[in-house]
């Protein structure tokens, strides 16, 4: 692809055209590398391209819940069942979740039945507290949907039995992973 810098009508010498052609192959060359070079590059994602901080309001994304799924900081039962009742707030702080999930849960499951006082303020029993950990599992740990984990509670006593075994074998582990760190 020649490039012509003759106007209209003038006569055409070899040397032009031969300075064309090779402003041209130039040209040609300095575009094949400049797309080359845009197409080797890393393409900025939709963050780095707003230089914006990610938003730390609404919906925690999935792959945070399951980092936080094992961090439910309850006390052991000889220390949780010195107290008869626990304020929501510590029992939202203990899981790691908002107050307002934790009255949502109580008015999805049955099993949840905190005292209320005259004003309203909810108060967990320790038993409300182990039923409160079973649904966090269920929903958070193993990922089963509200309606999933509402049916496999109706077989309460063999889900107990399979939680409080399924805790015992988690000791067991963490027991382990400490005793192989250790070596």
């Amino acid at each position: 692809m020649a490039m012509k810098f003759v106007a209209a009508g003038e006569e055409k010498h070899p040397e032009q055209n031969e300075i064309a052609v090779a402003m041209s192959s130039l040209l040609a060359r300095d575009v094949k590398e400049e797309t080359s070079r845009i197409e080797n590059e890393e393409k900025p994602t939709v963050h780095q391209q707003t230089k914006r901080p990610l938003s730390k309001r609404g919906r925690p994304s999935l792959k945070e819940i399951d980092i936080n799924a094992d961090l439910v900081q309850i006390p052991p039962d000889e220390i949780l069942f010195q107290k008869q009742y626990y304020s929501i707030g510590q029992v939202a702080q203990w899981f790691r979740v908002n107050q307002s999930l934790v009255r949502y849960w109580e008015t999805e499951f049955d099993i949840l039945q905190p005292r209320k006082n005259r004003k309203g303020d909810r108060f967990f029993r320790p038993i409300d507290v182990k039923n409160l950990l079973l649904i966090y599992d269920l929903l958070r740990r193993r990922k089963f949907t509200l309606e999933g984990a509402k049916e496999f509670l109706k077989n309460a006593k063999r889900t107990n039995e399979k939680f409080e075994m399924i805790q015992s074998l988690e000791k067991i582990k963490s027991f382990f992973l400490e005793l192989k760190a250790s070596l």
